[in-house]
């Protein structure tokens, strides 16, 4: 587990529009459930193909935790524990952004940073 850093996937209209006004305030899904959700850098395949599969236009942020305030970890429905965020992403905390292409089979082609935690598929 790496606390200093976790990630967001983003559509990538929402991330220029939160770079041009300095704060994130989270998705639809983010604002009903009343936090911004973000994964460590082994969840994030598993988020990507649970909530985002076959979706276009991704950026993935690589997110400074040491420099969020009211960042919880929180044990998810499936017993792992999740960061969530209880206020808006400052955009300065976001030291990298990768821009997600999609795959043939509807997965994504992950940043280096994260190709150790690749799932091995099938031929």
């Amino acid at each position: 587990m790496n606390l200093e850093f976790i990630f967001k996937v983003i559509d990538k209209e929402e991330w220029q529009k939160a770079k041009q006004s300095g704060t994130y305030g989270g998705s639809e899904k983010d604002i009903k459930d009343g936090y911004i959700h973000f994964s460590e850098e082994d969840q994030v395949e598993e988020t990507l193909k649970k909530h985002f599969l076959n979706k276009e236009n991704l950026v993935l942020l690589r997110v400074n935790a040491f420099k969020l305030e009211h960042l919880l970890w929180e044990q998810a429905s499936n017993g792992d524990m999740y960061p969530h965020l209880y206020s808006p992403l400052d955009t300065s905390t976001v030291v990298n952004e990768y821009e997600l292409s999609l795959n043939e089979d509807g997965s994504y082609q992950l940043p280096d940073i994260l190709k150790k935690y690749q799932f091995n598929r099938p031929k």
